[in-house]
């Protein structure tokens, strides 16, 4: 178990810090004495975040899919704290829904955070980490990365280039002899986060994937690749579960999955279509814990009860 201070000292970039994983990340490597760089578009939660950190927490308002924004919270960060340990590019949207009724700017706003924020991030980091011989880098995918997940096609789509673009520096850095340099990539489950509030929605019910795993799995499983760094972490028995089965039984999973996916999303409860957080941030959604499996076990019994 990390005890208060084992990572004291340790400068962290997180994206995405303003909530879920990334605000439990840093909430947690901030108790343990890590300095920790927070970056997201919600300027007022993070520097709120800072606040309640202390003073080994430094927030920088960050819109991953510009470049001038990462150029400015890699170098924020250096000014403030010298040198740069760890990055994690957590910061991603959602948007779900039939392929075709998802609008076009909806699915290329995805690809602009999901895919070139964490080339961006990561092209800024390993730089960094090549000129000091050391650091860790780590990507945030998704079990979507691994097993294609239908009406999250866009999402599923952008996690899969996240995988691939990992995968290929992993090689590129053991190639070069760079031996204390990582680059990890974490495949989480569906998560209880506020993801699936703020995903872009056109499947006419209620954004929800069950069952779900609680974030701390996660948030732990991250902090744990800065001192155990592994090419490749699926987090939780569900996750590590359908890597399994998806790699022994490829077209079965997958059918299987096909089938569940579009069960799920046609049993939840009606709602309108919403492009959620993808071109403007929500000021809703501001845990770690989205609340999402409360609201479903309270659907569940209402269900019951008629």
């Amino acid at each position: 178990m990390a005890t208060k201070n084992s990572h004291a000292g340790l400068t962290v970039v997180i994206t995405g810090a303003s909530s879920g994983f990334g605000k439990g990340v840093a909430q947690k490597l901030g108790a343990q004495g890590a300095n920790v760089v927070l970056a997201a578009r919600r300027r007022q939660l993070i520097e709120e975040l800072a606040i309640q950190i202390g003073p080994n927490a430094l927030a920088v308002a960050t819109d991953v899919s510009k470049e001038e924004d990462v150029k400015h919270l890699f170098e924020t960060t250096i000014g403030a704290f010298g040198a740069i340990d760890v990055w994690i590019n957590n910061a991603a949207v959602g948007v779900i829904g039939p392929f075709t009724e998802v609008p076009i700017k909806d699915i290329r706003r995805a690809v602009e955070i999901n895919v070139i924020g964490t080339i961006y991030g990561s092209h800024y980091a390993l730089r960094h980490f090549k000129e000091q011989q050391i650091g860790t880098l780590i990507n945030v995918g998704s079990v979507s990365s691994k097993i294609p997940y239908p009406y999250y096609t866009p999402y599923s789509a952008t996690k899969y280039a996240v995988t691939g673009l990992s995968a290929a520096l992993h090689q590129e850095i053991e190639l070069e002899g760079y031996e204390h340099i990582h680059v990890c990539t974490v495949h989480p489950w569906a998560t209880d986060t506020p993801w699936f509030e703020h995903t872009g929605n056109y499947t006419g019910h209620a954004a929800e994937l069950k069952p779900m795993d609680d974030p701390e799995i996660v948030i732990d499983a991250i902090i744990d690749l800065i001192d155990k760094p592994k090419e490749s972490v699926d987090t939780g028995i569900k996750a590590k579960s359908a890597a399994i089965s998806g790699h022994l039984a490829p077209e079965t999973t997958e059918a299987f999955n096909a089938k569940y996916v579009q069960k799920i999303i046609q049993s939840a409860p009606p709602a309108p279509p919403t492009s959620g957080s993808l071109h403007e941030p929500m000021q809703t959604g501001t845990g770690v814990s989205g609340g999402i499996r409360e609201r479903m076990k309270l659907e569940e019994q209402q269900q019951k009860r008629k």
